[in-house]
């Protein structure tokens, strides 16, 4: 199919332009609004000489703006690039040079980081300074809202075409952010729901088709995670092109008790947050004050980017009955996977099938037989994308074809039961080899979340003399509870094979996460290894 993104949501606009599409703290726009702030932007790029396949990075917090500015780049054929709000001036300059970005739209909470990598922009055609309701005059870029008010909210636009790209940033949690760019038509299909706004895999087969699949009313969905995070702004995408409405938190900070409050007064059918890390506060304040929230227009809670501990699930289905709990697989590199809860096991870990779509690869990128026990790569056909930006050695790797299409590797590691079901096993880059075992993070996580005293925790690989490496659990202890390392193994050898029981517990006060929630595993790793080296030396002081 031949469209862009932007005549997906023009489309929809035309058929139910007074219905409201996002609702971010004191601001409600319509479809018709939403779309009009996004023709001024669209305008405004446009006559600072941004034009097609030019990049302009977006470094805001949920909000309006975020999607007035992804729309206004499509509009104009320009690609939008999620910047990490948290990133330092020099991890800044990286990816500003990395994206070749000619603009840039931020908060102005974002300015001193901003200034000081702006240098990195290989060209800078315009920077447009989103201004806090009670804060300072632009520092380093033009008022946002000036910028709109002086253009016309008009569709005057050159025709768009079906090769617009679309890219978004991975979020560098085992190494550097990389450009994983895709087409419009193949990003529609893969992460924004194909224009089935129910989400059940019936896509359209004309993009005029999308018109007639619209809801009345439509979902009310709440972006808890950011939308800098890919899973966050697919979910905006895909409830806008069904017709719904889009809720965001203000302020680009995480609150449980807010959360639950925008449920209630919004009357949101659907939340979606990233793993344990957004669950277990949600479930701690409902816990405490159970009555507290109506949260009787809640139908479905989704988690993407990190799998759900059995344990929390467990604890969703309790305080949570009769939701749907969508646990699921995806990545910037393959879009939304799917994934289902195996019946014997409902609390465990999503399992995929084997599919046109899905499959798990040898290393001769032949499937692996059902049943063999064999791990392969996880592996997605069908709409993948074109590669990444700038790096054609690294999208040869991750970009292959085999039987006669192209599929994508993200990195995860899975093998194939004998009734086709796949079992994920996790990132390749973070297995850990101890004594010639292999050791997924993932599993021994899920292993020691269950333990009652543990509120979180990574699991890393860390240098050992005898069995290359030796498995580390870095703990957060659940608030008023102590850790026994010792009753810490205990727990997880009653549940794994020995060589999975961590050999160092180490209890911190705090994680780093990136803001979707997704653990910093390099971090993780300095913070076990420095431990480590510690104890070694007082030790051999001893």
């Amino acid at each position: 199919m031949e469209f862009n993104l932007a005549d997906l949501f023009e489309s929809v606009v035309d058929q139910i332009g007074s219905q409201t599409a996002m609702v971010s703290g004191s601001r409600r726009l319509t479809y018709t609004e939403l779309d009009g702030r996004a023709n001024r932007l669209a305008h405004h790029l446009e006559g600072a000489g941004v034009g097609p396949r030019d990049t302009v990075g977006l470094q805001l917090v949920n909000g309006t703006e975020y999607i007035e500015s992804m729309l206004a780049c499509f509009k104009i054929r320009a690609v939008p690039i999620n910047v990490n709000y948290r990133y330092l001036a020099g991890e800044l300059e990286y990816l500003y040079r990395d994206a070749a970005l000619v603009g840039l739209i931020f908060h102005d909470r974002f300015a001193p980081a901003v200034k000081g990598a702006l240098n990195a922009m290989p060209e800078t055609r315009v920077v447009l300074e989103v201004c806090e309701p009670v804060g300072p005059h632009p520092t380093v870029g033009e008022d946002y809202e000036s910028a709109l008010a002086s253009a016309p909210d008009t569709r005057e636009f050159p025709p768009r075409h079906s090769d617009d790209l679309y890219c978004v940033y991975t979020g560098g949690t085992t190494g550097m952010p990389k450009g994983v760019l895709w087409r419009h038509d193949d990003i529609f299909f893969a992460a924004m729901g194909g224009g089935d706004p129910l989400s059940l895999g019936n896509h359209i087969a004309t993009p005029g088709e999308l018109a007639t699949r619209l809801l009345h009313p439509g979902i009310t969905a709440l972006a808890v995670a950011p939308f800098m995070h890919a899973a966050g702004h697919w979910l905006a995408f895909s409830t806008l092109f069904g017709g719904g409405t889009v809720v965001t938190t203000g302020g680009g900070v995480f609150d449980a008790t807010e959360v639950w409050r925008l449920v209630e007064t919004e009357r949101v059918n659907a939340i979606a947050v990233v793993g344990d890390a957004m669950v277990r506060p949600l479930l701690d304040v409902l816990a405490a004050q159970p009555d507290r929230y109506d949260l009787s227009s809640l139908m479905a809670v989704g988690s993407g980017g990190a799998v759900l501990s059995p344990s929390t699930k467990a604890q969703l289905a309790e305080l949570l009955p009769g939701r749907i709990v969508a646990d699921r697989f995806g990545s910037s590199e393959t879009g939304q996977i799917g994934g289902e809860m195996p019946p014997e096991d409902p609390f465990g870990p999503p399992r995929l099938r084997v599919d046109e779509r899905t499959d798990v690869l040898d290393a001769d990128l032949q499937p692996v037989p059902p049943g063999s026990g064999v791990i392969g790569n996880l592996a997605r056909g069908g709409h993948v994308p074109i590669g990444y930006l700038g790096d054609p050695p690294g999208s040869a790797a991750t970009f292959v074809e085999a039987r006669g299409q192209r599929w994508a590797l993200p990195g995860d590691l899975a093998t194939v039961n004998a009734d086709r079901s796949i079992v994920v096993l996790g990132r390749g880059s973070l297995c850990i080899n101890t004594g010639g075992e292999k050791v997924f993070p993932d599993e021994v996580e899920a292993a020691l979340k269950d333990d009652p005293d543990v509120r979180d925790a990574i699991v890393v690989g860390a240098p050992d003399a005898r069995f290359g490496e030796r498995v580390v659990a870095l703990v957060l202890p659940r608030t008023g509870h102590e850790i026994d390392a010792e009753a810490i193994r205990q727990h997880v050898h009653a549940r794994l094979s020995g060589f999975k029981v961590p050999r160092e517990v180490i209890v911190v006060d705090d994680f780093v996460r990136s803001p979707s929630g997704k653990p910093d595993y390099p971090w993780a790793r300095a913070v076990a290894e420095a431990t480590i080296r510690a104890r070694t030396r007082i030790e051999e002081s001893d």
